[in-house]
């Protein structure tokens, strides 16, 4: 999930995704600066563990560690470990109703009442008038509910996606003209609902056939109910209520209540695969890869929002594509660039300090730029 975080990430200008391989050296220089920059996330920034994996768009990559994986007995990181991706669960919801539509299934001009017939009515916002484009691009007007969901994730609650509607559709819309950007959880639970109307299986079940299988993404999979751990080697995630305050294990939790929009597990090195391959076309037809990439604004930040995917201003020049997640315990940003590098990075914690998160995203930058 991350919403308020990764909007104000942008008004920055940085943020992204990824791609992978063994890992094996790069040019001179290189690995010493993504390592320098976990290195400082852990000194400066204050944060547990830090980990990257980095591509050169030439099918060599290598991975990176930083800091504890385990702060109560000083275990190492684990190298490429598996970690909460948050919101870049929602590119991959995105790909599988892109590819529904492409199969003639459904269409994005089609309206939420369409497949989801009086699920969708509250203060400004009416499904009978709100696109299945529309939730992909945030631009539905539609409240989230994130804000209010943050301890029944902790407690390890499961939370149906019908209940975060219901939190949801409590507030009033968040604009009514249907084409200004609000980044919003609730539009991509409303398209995992629909993917799961249209198609009669689980949204966990097409994702996994249609992505995970299709692309080899061994270390990624969307965790069943009430499935609280992590299943291969990871660092532990933690919680920080305050800058400086104390940190609080929070790897195991629920994630259920952000579902479609950002309950899945990945690696680094996965989702730079993931993201490569989406962007070179293997996963959408070129109607749909289009229609993907066709951003609105992100306010005045020079960035945009696809249906999906993110477009970011590089500090070198041209853009790169991705997006980003935030979820209890964990903070991860990547993108790959016009090149074709990519770079994934993640840390073990929701920093309660946002300099951590600009810092994330100039490494990002600085990655994508050399």
């Amino acid at each position: 999930m991350g919403g308020r975080r990764m909007v104000a990430a942008v008004a920055v200008g940085v943020l992204a995704l990824g791609v992978a391989a063994q890992p094996v050296a790069f040019a001179a220089g290189r690995p010493d600066s993504v390592q320098r920059g976990l290195d400082g996330l852990v000194r400066e920034g204050g944060v547990p563990g830090a980990l990257a994996s980095v591509a050169d768009g030439q099918g060599r990559s290598r991975t990176y560690t930083a800091g504890v994986g385990d702060v109560a007995t000083g275990a190492g990181v684990p190298r490429d470990g598996q970690v909460r991706i948050g919101s870049n669960t929602k590119v991959f919801t995105a790909v599988v109703v892109l590819q529904l539509v492409g199969e003639g299934k459904l269409r994005l001009e089609d309206t939420v009442e369409d497949h989801l017939p009086g699920v969708v009515r509250g203060d400004g916002f009416d499904g009978r008038k709100i696109t299945v484009r529309q939730l992909l691009q945030h631009t539905s007007g539609i409240p989230d509910y994130e804000a209010e969901v943050g301890e029944a994730i902790e407690r390890g609650r499961y939370v149906a996606p019908r209940e975060v509607l219901e939190i949801a559709f409590r507030h009033p819309a968040t604009s009514t003209d249907g084409r200004t950007f609000h980044y919003s959880n609730t539009n991509y639970v409303l398209a995992g609902l629909i993917v799961e109307k249209v198609t009669r299986r689980t949204l966990a079940s097409e994702i996994d056939r249609r992505v995970v299988r299709e692309l080899g993404l061994r270390h990624t999979y969307f965790p069943a109910p009430r499935d609280l751990g992590i299943r291969e080697p990871h660092p532990h995630a933690y919680h920080q209520d305050a800058v400086g305050g104390p940190l609080r294990d929070v790897t195991e939790i629920d994630p259920s209540a952000a579902w479609a929009a950002g309950q899945m597990v990945s690696t680094n090195s996965d989702m730079n695969r993931f993201f490569t391959e989406l962007l070179e076309g293997r996963l959408l037809r070129d109607e749909q890869q289009r229609a993907m990439q066709t951003t609105v604004p992100i306010g005045d930040s020079g960035a945009g929002y696809g249906l999906g995917l993110i477009s970011r201003p590089l500090s070198c020049g041209g853009v790169y594509w991705g997006h980003g997640g935030d979820i209890t315990g964990f903070e991860t940003r990547g993108g790959v660039g016009p090149d074709g590098r990519a770079v994934s990075v993640a840390v073990t914690t929701d920093p309660a300090d946002y300099a951590v998160t600009e810092r994330l995203e100039g490494l990002v930058d600085e990655t994508l730029c050399r």
